[in-house]
């Protein structure tokens, strides 16, 4: 696999915005939005490849998201207060209220991306038992595997009481904040970036061309379906930690078919097989649900209005196919240069 450096852009980007929240330039609101866009970012590129890059049809993002989600909320109000405070791991009652106020200290912060791995780990092997069942199938019959997993993984957390069942997880620290968000936002960015211009990204862009003539040409199909599979999930994962880490209190609700069908809806407002129009439909996206929300309840009618008016439109969505410059290794750069000249 080549190796590409992080694009500049992307660590002027972190740095500014990084500044910015610690010298408090930013309203409480404006950097709760900020967080909000940096997740959904995570989640859109990470869905587009699969949907775009691969050409399959996933709509189970917010099961994987779910995982990753309960797995950081178990060792953050769980595994470490045991350790720490004497907790019981499986709580008869609630929580004593040091439970919920144990991060402030530095040392979660430090640990929190280890913490984050960890749950993002736990989604990837769920996407390795999704990739299995999509050797044999694609198109309408993966959708309805994956619309099954989130199905079953919401009725499996709903199920558990130990995990608190439907009334879900709560005194969940507060540790994600713009920072974080940011600079999980461009690991994502970059490493998926990186994948689709790989070896691997290349036979996963054979598969969505034709999976035949892919292994026709020495492509090793089952593998591209694994890695892409499992790096969606991983950072699938990654959002859904740090989600739950924003909210301070998930439930299986939270990562209902409705999730996955917002995640779905950022992918093709930005453009399929495009890491820039996953940047831009997930900062499109959120940006219009906060200027939209006087409307109440009529904004999510304003919305659909207003994506069905972009399909009809402009079908390839904001930024379909193509790429900032910033986000291309320099061998594309040059090699656009020169297929221009």
């Amino acid at each position: 696999m080549k190796k590409y450096h992080l694009p500049l852009g992307l660590i002027g980007l972190f740095v500014v915005l990084t500044g910015a929240s610690w010298l408090g330039l930013f309203s409480d609101y404006i950097q709760t939005v900020l967080i909000y866009m940096g997740i959904n970012v995570i989640l859109t590129v990470s869905l587009n490849l699969v949907n775009g890059y691969m050409g399959e049809f996933s709509v189970g993002h917010a099961g994987f998201m779910a995982i990753g989600a309960y797995i950081t909320s178990i060792i953050t109000t769980r595994v470490i207060p045991h350790f720490v405070l004497g907790v019981p791991l499986i709580p008869t009652g609630l929580y004593p209220p040091e439970v919920g106020t144990w991060a402030e200290g530095p040392v979660v912060h430090l640990v929190f991306p280890v913490i984050l791995l960890i749950g993002g780990l736990g989604a990837a092997l769920a996407g390795l038992l999704v990739a299995v069942p999509s050797f044999k199938i694609r198109g309408d019959y993966l959708a309805i595997i994956t619309l099954a997993f989130n199905y079953i993984v919401k009725s499996g957390f709903e199920n558990t009481q130990a995990l608190g069942g439907s009334r879900g997880l709560t005194s969940i620290p507060r540790i994600t904040n713009v920072p974080w968000v940011f600079f999980w936002a461009a690991v994502s960015l970059w490493a998926i970036r990186n994948f689709i211009y790989s070896s691997y990204g290349r036979g996963v862009l054979a598969i969505r061309e034709d999976e035949i003539a892919a292994q026709l040409m020495t492509v090793n199909t089952r593998r591209s379906k694994i890695l892409a599979f499992c790096t969606s999930s991983f950072f699938a994962g990654i959002g859904g930690g740090l989600l739950a880490h924003l909210l301070l209190y998930i439930n299986p609700s939270t990562f209902s078919i409705f999730k996955s069908t917002e995640v779905l809806v950022m992918v093709y407002l930005g453009g399929m097989s495009s890491v820039s129009g996953s940047l831009l439909g997930a900062i499109a996206y959120t940006g219009l649900v906060e200027v939209l929300r006087p409307l109440d309840l009529w904004k999510w009618v304003v919305i659909p209005l207003l994506l069905i008016l972009l399909m009809l439109f402009r079908r390839e969505g904001i930024y379909g196919g193509r790429e900032f410059k910033f986000l291309l290794p320099k061998e594309e750069v040059r090699a656009y240069a020169s297929a221009s000249d």
